[in-house]
C-alpha cells in the first residue's frame, strides 16, 4: 500500500523544511554538492524550487498531452535569488505553490507527466508521490554538504523504492538483453521484483519475508529501504556494507545504462 495523498503532502512539506534548514546551516551557497556533480548548493535549491513551480503549473493545467508552454519557458529561464535569506523565501514559496496545487487538484486529477509508459498513473497523486521522493533525496544531498546526512524516514523510503521502480524503471519498451529479474530487498521486511523481458519492465511486490518467490533473480540488492532509495538514485554505491548485491551485478549496470526511449 502506498502512502495516502494527505501523507504525501505532509511529508513533502516536512522534507522541504528540513531541506531549507540544511541550506540555512551550510557554509556557503557556492559549496559543491558531491552527489550532484557540477552543481553548487544554490543550483540545487534552484533545481528543487523550480521543479516545484513547474509541477504546480502542470497540475493547474489538468489533463494534457504536453506540459504547459508557459511553465516550460519559465523553467528554462529560471533564476533564483542569490542572497541566502531571499533564496530561502523563494524556496518556501515554491513549496507553497506545489502543495497548494496538489490540494486544489486532489489525488485523482489527470495531468501530463514524463512517465507516460510506466506503471505510475498520469495523475496528481503520482506527481505528489514522485515529488516527495525528489524532495527527500535532495534533502539528503544538502545534508551531505553540511556533513550531517540523516537516514531517510522509514515510511518515505519504503514507498520510495516502489515508486522508483514503478515510475523510473517500469516501461512497455522491450528489454534489449536476455530476459531476467532483479530483486530488491529492504531489511525492514519488504521486497520487490523487477521483471525484464521482451514485454518491458514490470515491478511487483514480493510476498512477505519467509515466503519464497517463484523463480531465481539474476541479481538481488539488499539494504535498508532508505539505502535502497539512495542506491537507486545513484547517491551511494553497492559497497557490500550498506548495499549488498548477490548474483550478477552487471545486470544492474545494464539497467542503469538502458534508455527505453532510444
Amino acid at each position: 500500500m502506498t502512502l495516502q495523498f494527505s501523507d504525501l503532502r505532509r511529508l513533502t512539506d516536512e522534507r522541504a523544511k528540513a531541506f531549507r534548514a540544511a541550506v540555512a546551516s551550510a557554509p556557503s551557497l557556492d559549496a559543491q554538492v558531491p552527489t550532484c556533480p557540477g552543481w553548487t548548493l544554490h543550483d540545487l535549491v534552484q533545481h528543487l524550487g523550480g521543479g516545484d513551480r513547474f509541477w504546480a503549473a502542470v497540475l493547474g493545467a489538468g489533463p494534457a498531452d504536453t506540459p504547459p508552454t508557459d511553465a516550460v519557458v519559465e523553467r528554462a529561464a529560471l533564476s533564483a535569488p542569490r542572497e541566502r535569506a531571499a533564496l530561502l523565501d523563494w524556496s518556501r514559496e515554491s513549496t507553497r505553490l506545489l502543495l497548494g496545487a496538489l490540494g486544489e487538484a486532489g489525488p485523482q486529477r489527470g495531468c501530463w507527466t514524463w512517465w507516460g509508459t510506466s506503471h505510475s498513473p498520469q495523475s496528481s497523486g503520482a506527481v505528489a508521490r514522485h515529488r516527495l521522493q525528489e524532495t527527500a533525496v535532495h534533502t539528503w544531498d544538502v545534508q551531505l554538504v553540511t556533513g550531517a546526512p540523516q537516514p531517510l524516514a522509514r515510511e518515505v523510503a519504503l514507498d520510495g523504492v516502489e515508486e522508483f521502480l514503478s515510475t523510473c524503471c517500469a516501461t512497455t519498451a522491450a528489454w534489449p538483453h536476455e530476459p531476467t529479474a532483479l530483486d530488491f530487498h529492504a531489511t525492514e521486511g519488504r521486497s520487490w521484483r523487477l521483471t525484464l523481458d521482451g514485454d518491458g519492465a514490470r515491478p511487483t511486490r514480493l510476498p512477505a519475508t519467509g515466503q519464497a518467490p517463484q523463480g531465481t533473480p539474476g541479481a538481488r540488492v539488499s539494504a535498508t529501504a532508505g539505502e535502497l532509495v539512495l542506491y537507486l538514485y545513484d547517491r551511494i554505491p553497492a559497497d557490500g556494507d550498506r548495499v549488498r548485491i548477490d548474483g550478477d551485478a552487471a545486470l544492474l549496470d545494464l539497467l542503469r545504462a538502458w534508455d527505453p526511449q532510444e
